[in-house]
């Protein structure tokens, strides 16, 4: 079941702000590097949030959610107490697991949310090095194999977000040493998926076999939302 829609999440702020005020949720400075890194980890394949990378459409999108609110006069302190009453009290019949994030690692994601939804740009210094360690290094196929593994952390991406091959039989193989089910799918230059391999949880690999022509074409996985959320590349083939 797909959680509350951005609209009726961002109607339950107001009740909610009157119920932590505008305080924040104390007076402890928060680790922003630690809460992007656990949002790409655990977050993002639910929730959009720009200045993270963006996100998958499974719950409420965050921008859009604290957009407005920041425009009525919502702080970010406010906005803080608001997410992290989110994730320690879990709606009945939500997607979000219990525990997601616990203690002083809820109040770093919390923050971190707080300190970027709804805002333009992007992040900078250490802020801009956190998140999924995605590399844009093409990995080439060798011996008519193509290996590109899901991120680790279990971030919405592949190790990277190029890949070269020559034409030709090509074997793909994408290892998920993550948490979080991928598989890796081929799309053509008109859109449509010309092979898929089935979806892996940890220690899987979802791999398919293709014939290539020369062309431009995008690897991606189809699990619903995880495309949308980045877990997309571009394969070269000459």
């Amino acid at each position: 079941m797909r959680s509350a829609s951005p609209r009726l999440f961002a109607t339950g702020l107001a009740t909610l702000t009157v119920a932590l005020g505008a305080t924040g949720c104390g007076n402890d400075e928060a680790d922003l590097v630690n809460g992007k890194n656990l949002f790409a980890e655990s977050c993002q394949r639910c929730h959009a949030l720009e200045r993270a990378g963006g996100g998958a459409d499974v719950g409420p999108d965050l921008d859009a959610a604290f957009g407005p609110a920041r425009g009525d006069g919502l702080g970010e302190g406010t906005v803080e107490g608001v997410v992290q009453r989110q994730i320690a009290n879990v709606r009945r019949n939500s997607t979000m697991p219990e525990d997601l994030v616990t203690g002083d690692d809820a109040r770093d994601v919390a923050a971190y949310v707080a300190a970027v939804a709804g805002q333009p740009g992007e992040d900078t210094g250490a802020l801009a090095e956190a998140g999924a360690k995605v590399s844009s290094k093409p990995i080439v196929a060798k011996s008519g194999k193509l290996e590109i593994a899901a991120d680790p952390s279990g971030a919405l991406a592949f190790a990277s977000t190029k890949a070269q091959s020559k034409p030709g039989g090509v074997e793909f193989a994408m290892p998920n040493e993550s948490s979080v089910q991928h598989n890796i799918a081929l799309r053509d230059e008109g859109g449509q998926i010309v092979q898929e391999g089935e979806v892996v949880g940890k220690g899987g690999t979802s791999s398919f076999t293709a014939t290539l022509k020369p062309g431009t074409f995008v690897f991606v996985c189809t699990v619903p939302g995880h495309e949308e959320g980045g877990m997309k590349g571009e394969l070269t083939v000459k």
